[in-house]
């Protein structure tokens, strides 16, 4: 096993013991999954998001040890972080960026963060056998061992990721101890799979969105379906669907590549596929998922977006999903963030997803916890 980055043993020696790893494999699939019970983006996920060369990210694993077990873990990754990321194209986006032509660091911070880019949500794992009632001694533990690690790699700024509601709940009393401040985040959308057909889930929708799902199936008639556990000679054709996708969307922060897409499937086998949507011979979207045997999760959906759009390909992919959620008895379809009309109108419910932050500075800390409202996400209610 290689050594930790970091590691703060308690004077006198004891319990606990916080450690930073450069490589999940430091930690081990079973001691990581010890703490991700119940994650569908566990030890595999994470291993494959480290593989996948992603430029501009160094991953880190943090973790609380109590006589030789984890008993509390959390993936972090380090960044240059720009703050206008989340802005909105319009006057204040552009301005930033004509600033950005002469000084390219203009709100650019060094960032150190818990959670990850690349997962839906900052999930802070704990051993089941830890007491809940020493969950936030624990993690608190963490996060102070944290930013002791960030200070070291010269990150000014501090951030934990898309942390869900709950858990925002339980550990924000702790968080603001702290300094921290939060913004909202994109909320993250969700399906309970509670009945046992399609025609059923359609008797749920309102009659005007029942109507217009009946037709828009009628796509599938036009339309060949894969459902694939392998890109094989097809993942140029996928890269460049995603590219076509990703450069429509107004948020960009990391940018995936193809070792990501063929590394979840290969580490996530039999917890993971990708549906490919043909019209004749011509691949014209892509859906990667990631599951257990109880959630799965929309990874990416990607679409030529000119030929793809008059085959209602992101309806014909919602369901092509709860098909195979019904056939698998996965009990909820979690469709992600953005994109809240359509998955509202779907039945889908949201759970609002915060994003806090702390700069070492106090008086910049101060002007961000003033101007965070500019750079919230937050597009939905929960």
């Amino acid at each position: 096993m290689s050594q930790p980055l970091l590691k703060l043993v308690p004077k006198p020696a004891g319990n606990p013991v916080t450690e930073v790893h450069s490589s999940i494999r430091a930690i081990g699939r079973d001691a990581w999954n010890g703490c991700s019970q119940g994650q569908v983006e566990d030890y595999d996920c994470l291993l494959a998001i480290e593989e996948a060369g992603i430029a501009g990210f160094e991953w880190r694993y943090v973790t609380v040890v109590e006589d030789g077990r984890v008993s509390a873990a959390m993936p972090a990754f380090l960044c240059l972080y720009a703050l206008d990321t989340t802005l909105e194209e319009g006057f204040l986006r552009q301005s930033v960026r004509r600033v950005q032509r002469v000084f390219p660091n203009f709100l650019k911070l060094r960032l150190a963060c818990l959670g990850s880019p690349c997962t839906e949500t900052g999930a802070i794992g704990f051993h089941p056998d830890v007491p809940v009632e020493r969950r936030s001694a624990l993690f608190t533990e963490l996060l102070s061992f944290f930013e002791q690690y960030a200070a070291t790699q010269r990150c000014a700024l501090v951030g934990l990721k898309d942390i869900p509601e709950p858990t925002s709940a339980e550990f924000g009393a702790a968080l603001s101890a702290r300094g921290y401040a939060s913004i909202g985040g994109l909320p993250t959308a969700w399906l309970d799979v509670d009945f046992k057909t399609i025609d059923e889930y359609l008797a749920k929708l309102s009659s005007g969105t029942r109507k217009d799902m009946r037709r828009k199936l009628k796509s599938f008639e036009q339309v060949r379906v894969e459902i694939r556990t392998d890109f094989g000679e097809f993942l140029p054709q996928v890269m460049a669907l995603y590219h076509d996708t990703r450069n429509r969307s107004d948020w960009q922060f990391e940018e995936l590549t193809p070792e990501y897409f063929q590394g979840v499937l290969t580490r996530m086998e039999g917890r993971s596929y990708c549906a490919f949507y043909f019209v004749g011979d011509t691949l014209l979207a892509a859906n990667l998922i990631v599951h257990d045997d109880r959630v799965a999760i929309d990874k990416f959906f990607c679409m030529d977006g000119e030929k793809g759009r008059p085959y209602n390909l992101y309806f014909l992919s919602w369901f092509t999903n709860l098909r195979y959620c019904l056939d698998h008895g996965i009990r909820r379809y979690q469709s992600g963030q953005a994109y809240y009309e359509n998955k509202v109108r779907l039945g889908s419910k949201l759970t609002a997803n915060a994003m806090f932050f702390r700069h070492r500075n106090p008086v910049l800390q101060g002007l961000l916890r003033l101007v965070s409202p500019l750079f919230s996400t937050d597009e939905g209610e929960a």
